[in-house]
C-alpha cells in the first residue's frame, strides 16, 4: 500500500461525526434526562441528522449512501474475507461499519423523536413506554458506539493505518 494520502472524509462528514459523538457523551453520561441542555443537545443532534441524510445524496463521493450502502452482496464479501481472515481495505465506509453507521443514526433519530415525545407532546408526557423506549435506545447507541470504537481500532491494527486519525485529518492512505 502506498503512504501517500488522499482526501477522503468532507469538513461536513468530521464535524457530523464529531458533533453526535459530542451529543452523546454529553447526554448519556453529564446531563439528565429532560434538563434544558439535554434537550437541545438532542435537537442539535437531530438537525445533523437530517442535514447527513440530504448530504448522503449531494454531498462528496465517500459521504453518498451510493458509495456505501450495505448491500447483501457488500456484506457477503466483507464478511467472507474476514472469516478468511484477508484483510478488506476499502477507502470510505466498510460494509459492516456503514451498517453499525446507519443503526447508530436509527439510534439517534429514534431517541429525538422519543425524546420529542416525552418533552413536547402533552399526551405522552410522564409515559413510562416512551421513557424505556428512550433508555432502551440510548442504551442500544451506547452498545454500538463501543463496538464502533473497537472495530475502529481492531481494524487500524490489522490494516496498519490510523483509521480514528482519518476521521480527524479527513485523510487516508490511498490503496
Amino acid at each position: 500500500m502506498s503512504t501517500e494520502t488522499l482526501r477522503l472524509w468532507d469538513p461536513l462528514v468530521r464535524l457530523f461525526h464529531w458533533s453526535l459523538a459530542g451529543v452523546f457523551v454529553a447526554n448519556y453520561f453529564f446531563t439528565e434526562e429532560g434538563e434544558s441542555w439535554h434537550v437541545w443537545l438532542g435537537y442539535y443532534a437531530v438537525a445533523w441528522l437530517a442535514i447527513r441524510v440530504v448530504w448522503g445524496f449531494v454531498g462528496s463521493p465517500a459521504a453518498r449512501w451510493t458509495d456505501f450502502w450495505p448491500t447483501r452482496a457488500r456484506l457477503a464479501e466483507h464478511l467472507q474475507a474476514l472469516v478468511a481472515g484477508r484483510p478488506y481495505h476499502r477507502l470510505g465506509h466498510s460494509p459492516l461499519g456503514a451498517l453499525v453507521m446507519l443503526l447508530m443514526m436509527a439510534c439517534m433519530a429514534g431517541l429525538g423523536l422519543s425524546g420529542f415525545l416525552m418533552q413536547e407532546v402533552d399526551y405522552f408526557f410522564g409515559s413510562d413506554v416512551v421513557e424505556e423506549v428512550h433508555e432502551l435506545l440510548a442504551n442500544g447507541l451506547l452498545l454500538l458506539v463501543g463496538l464502533h470504537l473497537t472495530a475502529a481500532l481492531v481494524e487500524s491494527i490489522r490494516l496498519r493505518e490510523n483509521l480514528p486519525l482519518s476521521m480527524i485529518t479527513g485523510r487516508r492512505r490511498k490503496l
